[in-house]
């Protein structure tokens, strides 16, 4: 299910979209949600759709560990020198939102070491529906959240549901188990988001990323014109 509104390009696009040698730099997208909401497979799954057309690379965030990184080592995804690791030590939305350095300094890092990149997903440690990325930090951003949730999460909103530039509604297949109406949720993501758009997703489907994958070649486009 995509809940097809309009929306033009990244809407928050870093002050600096230039690197020092004045080539453009990566586009970066951050990821971010409630623990277990599926980013790290959202961003595994993304890798897989992407990495033979475009020449990306992944940012982790984990407050004491590395797990989320050595997850999408395990899986392949990406060859091991494209995906490094932030242990934030804090809150997951402090090192997305309040204090970036740490997140700057791996992005500049990848370009410099495995450059040129086109794109850089950044995802964010666990957090909860008011986590968003500092806008020095992205130039777009995706909110994950799952209905195992409760499909009362649209409807109860916060900043990370109602401002991201993707809503992502996953795993969708547990709708029936876990008693969540998905009709209910888009319903309540479209009164919550006006015209920002919503992608409902499982990944257990085959090319079940295909719509995020689509969004975020989108976004690409409109960056690099």
């Amino acid at each position: 299910m995509h809940l097809d509104h309009s929306h033009d390009g990244p809407s928050a696009v870093s002050a600096d979209a230039r690197r020092p040698d004045g080539s453009r730099r990566a586009l970066r997208i951050g990821l971010g949600g409630p623990v277990g909401s599926g980013k790290t497979a959202t961003v595994a799954a993304l890798c897989r759709a992407l990495r033979d057309e475009l020449s990306l690379a992944v940012v982790t965030n984990d407050i004491y560990t590395r797990e989320d990184a050595e997850f999408l080592l395990r899986e392949a995804v990406l060859p091991p020198e494209r995906i490094t690791a932030v242990e934030t030590g804090a809150c997951p939305h402090t090192a997305i939102r309040d204090d970036i350095s740490a997140n700057l300094e791996a992005v500049e890092d990848l370009e410099d070491e495995v450059g040129p990149l086109q794109l850089i997903l950044v995802e964010s440690g666990g957090d909860n529906l008011t986590a968003t990325f500092s806008k020095g930090l992205v130039d777009a951003q995706i909110f994950v959240i799952d209905v195992a949730g409760g499909d009362d999460i649209p409807r109860k909103g916060g900043p990370g549901v109602t401002t991201a530039d993707l809503l992502v509604v996953n795993k969708t297949d547990l709708a029936p188990y876990v008693g969540s109406d998905l009709a209910r949720m888009a319903a309540d993501a479209k009164a919550q988001r006006a015209e920002l758009p919503v992608v409902f997703q499982s990944l257990r489907a085959e090319d079940g990323v295909r719509d995020v994958a689509d969004w975020v070649r989108a976004q690409l486009a409109a960056w690099s014109a």
